[in-house]
Order: C-alpha cells, then structure tokens, then sequence
C-alpha cells in the first residue's frame, strides 16, 4: 500500500495536473612654504620658514575638521557598540521564550531558536569587533574612519551572512515553494514517496546540500551558514529537512540512533522507506551515508525496528544541536593544548594529593578566549534546556574554571554536586575546595596584597 497525501499549499495535486503543460524553471598634505633671507646687524643671513596664509588657513581648517569627524564616528561606533549589548540580550531571551516549557513542543519552531542562537553568537563577535576597533582609533586618531555599517534598530535587522533573521525564514518557505514546483514539473502524484523524492531533489541536486564529515570550521554549525552555504552537520541538515516538511504540511520526527540522529515521516507503512530504488532507499537519501555504513547502528533499521524508536522532542533537536555546538568550540578553544579534556582537572586533584598544593592560578591552561566564550555561551543556552543534567552542569563549570571565572565555577559545580551521583560528588567536592581558596586568593590580590594564600 502507499500513503496518500495532499499539498496544504498552492500546489495540491489537483493544481499539479491541471499545471503540467506549464513550463516551470527552477532559478535559482603636503603644503607649498616660501621663504625669504634677513639680514641681522652683523650681516649674517639666517632662513626664515614663512607660511603662506592660504596654508595656514587649510592646515587651520584641516585640523579643526578632522576631529569632529573622529568624534562623529566614534559616536556611531558607541551607538552599534551599545547594539550589540542589547542584542546579546535580547537574542539569548528570544531563544529562551521560543523553547520554554510554557509552550508546547508541537508550536517550538527549530529554525527561530537556532536563528536566535546564531544572532546571540554574532553580536557577541560584533562587540568585541567593536571593541578592538574603538581601541584601535582611541591609540591612533588619524586612522582611517571604518566604511559605516548598516543601520539597525532591533535584532530582527541585525545581518546574518547578509540576511536578517526573518529572511532567512523565508528562504526556507523559498525551498518549499521550489519542491512545490518540483512536483508540478513532474506531473506526479502526491504520495508521502514522491513528495519526500521531490524534497530530496531540491535540496540535495538542485541546491546541493550536503554534510560535512569531519566539523572543522564553527560556522557549519549555524543555520544561516548552512543555507547560505549548503554545507553542515548532519543534525543541521535534518533540522532544514523538517522544517522545509513542516512548511508543505508533512510531519517529520527523529530519533538518535548511536551516534547518529536520524529522520523520517511518520507513516503507518515505515517499509516503503527501505525500498531500495536505483542504489539507494528512501530512508538513506534523507539520512546519509550512516544508513548504509554497517558500522553504524543506523545500517540495523528496518521498519519494523524503526517503529520502536524514541522519538525526539523539538527540545531534544536543540539540545543536539547546541551540544554539537559546545563540543567544537571547545575543540577549537584547547587547540594548542592537545588532549585536553574538561575533566581534566578533576582526576589530577582526586588523585594526587601533591596535586593540592600545586594547584593555583599559574597552572590553568591558556585558551582562545573567543572560542571558549563562544562554547560558555552555547553550555548556558543547553542549560535552560537541561537544568537539572548534572554533567552538563559539571562541564559547564569546568569551562568557567578554564575561563578564570572561578567564582561562579564554585557556584556551578557546587550546584552540580548536589544532582550528581555519589562517587561523581566526591571527585568533584576536592576541586571545589581548592577552587573555593583561588577565588578567595584571586580576591587578595585585587585588593593589592602581596604573596600568596597558603593552601593547608
């Protein structure tokens, strides 16, 4: 049997044949001086610089012109500086009203979350840009002006690679419209097969999506990058897949199997999505190359197996991605620190008392402070998520840590100790105490006192 269904858009099925015959194409200074010779009693001549007035009057004018443009654009700069800070807030609470538990998972758009998480991380890197840059033209006042930036008055203006947060949303709407166009060009009918082929040749041919094997560069990790460039992750690749589904009114559900997560409509007929046509089943184009790995758990499915999958939450989608997320900012923070783990510290203290006494300020390892902000950022996000998961929590404590922030690190892993499981409490109850006496020591020292806390 095949599952029947119809287009809720402006292509239904109906529209399709009657459209057929239609041709559809898818497009996709130097200043002059003069001088003059006097002559004093003894008859010596000595040269004299005069400036001419028409000199004067242009260094006069040029030197009471350039400061207030220096002021001007530092006034500009102040403004898209104090931007960003809003909209550091304004994006991370956004997020937060979009996954919160008041809300039902059903009305959770992916897409707005990850756009939101995407616009909180941008501002981030805009402000330090324009921090550097104000520093930059505080040092040096006859450095050239910056171009002027787009004007923005809210976070919704604020461009992603070039388009806001609503324009990237219709992009998405774009591509269902262009699957849409598929099945008119075609003729076909409109089975949950054809219209899931229609999407896989839209996105994967006709676009050119693809995933990423190995995950070097941040930037495949956000939404908007993936559109823009159609390569990423795979878990992003799938948030694409439903929500282009969503919008021509098909309801795609995931689960993780092992270490892949993976996609497909709910059907009461799951067989036909391992009906292998021309090499491949329906069900490894939509997921990837994994289905067919026999490495992979994923190569183990069938339909009946896949029926008795777990099937994610819109919540759950996020908290992948973000955890993805975490782990190549981290990667990419301890890059010049090979093997570094965030746990790394714990063991040492647990296990060599020696290790006690050694540890202070001087031994936390040095990381690339954007990378491992970026990482923070994406651990606090998964929090509001998971609040009550105690090894996120512990892990999010250990970036502070790394972060030199050792006061709220206390705060965190203390919180982390009271979820956790008993022999997990007593690795990390040393650690806090030792960490408890940096803080107090780091404090010391910022009231000007000399030498060090002795640790007991």
């Amino acid at each position: 049997m095949s599952t029947s269904y119809s287009l809720p858009l402006s292509a239904t099925c109906t529209a399709a044949k009657s459209a057929a015959t239609m041709p559809i194409s898818i497009r996709y200074d130097h200043h002059d001086q003069s001088h003059c010779w006097n002559h004093d009693k003894n008859n010596k001549s000595k040269p004299k610089t005069m400036m001419t007035n028409s000199a004067s009057i242009m260094m006069t004018t040029s030197a009471s012109s350039a400061y207030p443009l220096f002021r001007n654009q530092l006034t500009k700069d102040s403004s898209r500086h104090h931007f960003y800070q809003e909209a550091l807030k304004t994006a991370r609470q956004k997020f937060t009203q979009e996954i919160s538990f008041q809300s039902k998972d059903k009305d959770i758009s992916l897409a707005k979350a990850l756009l939101y998480v995407a616009a909180e991380d941008e501002a981030f890197m805009g402000y330090n840009r324009e921090m550097d840059a104000r520093s930059l033209m505080n040092e040096r006042k006859n450095v050239s002006a910056m171009p002027d930036a787009q004007d923005w008055n809210h976070l919704d203006q604020m461009p992603l690679a070039g388009k806001s947060i609503p324009e990237w949303l219709t992009v998405l709407d774009t591509i269902a419209k262009e699957v849409e166009a598929e099945l008119v060009y075609r003729d076909i009918g409109c089975h949950l097969v054809q219209v899931l082929e229609a999407v896989n040749v839209v996105l994967f041919e006709l676009r050119g999506f693809k995933r990423s094997p190995v995950l070097v560069d941040s930037k495949y990790s956000y939404l908007h990058s993936v559109l823009s460039t159609g390569c990423g992750s795979a878990i992003l690749l799938s948030i694409i897949y439903i929500e282009v589904c969503r919008r021509l009114g098909l309801n795609i559900v995931g689960s993780r199997v092992g270490e892949d997560f993976l996609i497909w409509p709910q059907t009461g007929y799951p067989e036909e999505l391992f009906k292998v046509t021309a090499g491949h089943s329906l069900f490894a184009v939509v997921n990837g190359r994994c289905v067919e790995d026999p490495r992979s758990m994923a190569s183990d499915l069938n339909g009946n197996s896949l029926l008795g999958l777990e099937i994610a939450t819109k919540r759950d989608i996020i908290g992948i991605a973000l955890a993805n997320m975490i782990r190549l900012h981290w990667k990419r923070a301890s890059r010049s620190n090979h093997g570094l783990m965030l746990t790394s510290p714990l063991r040492h203290v647990y296990n060599a008392d020696e290790n006690l006494k050694k540890m202070s300020n001087s031994n936390v390892p040095l990381l690339r402070p954007r990378d491992l902000r970026l990482a923070i950022m994406a651990s606090e996000r998964l929090l509001i998520l998971q609040p009550h998961n105690w090894a996120l929590r512990r892990d999010h404590g250990m970036m502070l840590y790394y972060n030199r922030e050792y006061g709220k690190a206390v705060q965190e892993l203390s919180i982390c100790m009271a979820f956790a499981p008993e022999e997990e409490a007593e690795v990390l109850e040393p650690f806090v105490e030792k960490l408890h006496l940096l803080r107090l020591e780091a404090s010391w020292k910022s009231l000007g006192h000399a030498g060090q806390l002795t640790v007991p």
